[in-house]
């Protein structure tokens, strides 16, 4: 049966796709969200670990990261929800960021400053003071832990910067599904357990999109959040031969230990690490438990695969063995576990890493895909510079000869929405690894 024609049809309903509904139903647009999950977050969202970290290559990563920062911090503000109900939390834990010759002090700092990111320089006795249960040898590069060289002695001692400001979301799907409420009570209908087996076009503009079942959802506006879907969801759209940057799906895991001891020196939780000289990170987590990840290091062979639905959301005991055993090297306090515990998820990434948040060459289609493994903390803000995006592109103006710049509500920055086209060139010197 067809249902109310729509100003804007959102696909997916993760915290991007959700994020990007609140926004544009700000506008005054009539939304409908389609997801084949069953609920908001129940995707790739809910295997993310929500850090919230202002470290990336460029300055308008550097910029996004930052203002969202401020949309998290002042969470129900952002949401305008009316009554109680339970809201996903930001934690303010602080970032350490270890020395890495992949992500050189000066260029972070210099970002920084720029963006007006306070931070702090820390030697390897102030390391120490702050987590004195870790290990701040240098044993640059990452190594396999199966390789003989891996547990050979540090060449030299790091440092750190540190972000007092970063922190982490303790809830990723709830964080979605606050965003999915905001949204419906501007209007915006949901439609899970639906899939999307057509793109509608008349002429060189989208008129829609055609669900399994056999409803037709007419717009003029169409909005590619899908996620690890994205990229499959585009050849069903027939776009993308303009684009210049590629995405790919990206199986990875996140796993669970214990916390070490050494790793909070306070009440609180500890600080979130990121590790490129061993290739982790680590984050608190609940009940006493920390969360290791990866940061794709030059050693592990990626695990690309062609249908995000064939993954296997389970971890498996030879990631958890690589990426724990980094992370006990970093922190002799963590023990390695014989049963790995954790999750797996798809990553939707772009070859460099950048998200792409764009318009496409079939007018009133856009995309907002690339994001996964560094774009939850963004999502926010993200939802803004698509409901700026489409505003002006569908008031006739050319982003691709002029690209859109977003002033920042609550720092003032303003990002250059070119950044994150689809035609940019791919940077010699852009991180190509999930730190951006």
């Amino acid at each position: 049966m067809p249902l109310e024609q729509p100003c804007a049809v959102v696909v997916g309903a993760g915290v991007i796709g959700a994020a990007v509904a609140l926004e544009l139903a700000r506008t005054g647009r009539r939304v409908v969200v389609v997801d084949k999950a069953g609920a908001a977050g129940h995707g790739s969202t809910s295997a993310s670990s929500a850090i919230i970290r202002f470290n990336y290559s460029t300055f308008d990563g550097c910029a996004t990261a930052w203002e969202a920062r401020h949309l998290w911090a002042s969470w129900p503000d952002h949401l305008r929800l009316p009554g109680r109900r339970p809201l996903a939390a930001f934690h303010r834990t602080g970032a350490v960021l270890l020395d890495s010759p992949s992500a050189e002090p000066s260029h972070t700092t210099a970002l920084f400053d720029r963006a007006g990111v306070p931070y702090e320089r820390w030697d390897t006795p102030t390391l120490r003071r702050h987590l004195p249960g870790i290990d701040p040898g240098r044993y640059w590069p990452p190594k396999p832990v199966d390789d003989e060289a891996f547990f050979d002695g540090p060449t030299g001692e790091l440092g750190a910067l540190f972000t007092p400001d970063a922190g982490f979301v303790d809830d990723p799907q709830l964080a979605a599904q606050n965003l999915a409420d905001a949204a419906g009570e501007l209007g915006a209908q949901f439609l899970f357990h639906q899939t999307v087996v057509g793109v509608d076009r008349r002429a060189d503009r989208v008129a829609g999109v055609r669900l399994a079942g056999g409803t037709r959802i007419a717009a003029p506006v169409v909005v590619n959040a899908a996620g690890p879907w994205s990229g499959g969801f585009n050849r069903l759209a027939g776009v993308g031969s303009d684009f210049t940057v590629g995405v790919r799906p990206l199986r990875e895991e996140v796993h669970q230990v214990a916390v070490p001891s050494g790793y909070a020196t306070g009440s609180g939780p500890g600080p979130v690490v990121a590790d490129l000289d061993f290739g982790t990170y680590l984050r608190a987590a609940s009940r006493g438990h920390v969360l290791v990840g990866g940061t794709q290091p030059a050693c592990d062979p990626p695990e690309w695969i062609d249908d995000p639905n064939e993954a296997d959301p389970r971890p498996t005991a030879h990631r958890f063995r690589t990426q724990v055993t980094r992370a006990a090297r970093r922190f002799p306090g963590i023990g390695v576990p014989n049963r790995p515990l954790g999750i797996a998820g798809v990553y939707d990434v772009a070859d460099d890493w950048t998200p792409i948040y764009d318009r496409t060459d079939l007018d009133g289609y856009y995309v907002a895909m690339g994001t996964s493994g560094n774009q939850f903390k963004n999502a926010p803000l993200v939802g803004r510079y698509l409901a700026a995006l489409i505003d002006r592109v569908e008031a006739g103006h050319d982003h691709d000869a002029d690209p859109v710049r977003y002033r920042c509500e609550h720092t003032g920055n303003v990002v250059n929405l070119g950044a994150f086209s689809r035609r940019r060139p791919l940077r010699a010197d852009s991180a190509r690894t999930v730190m951006g």
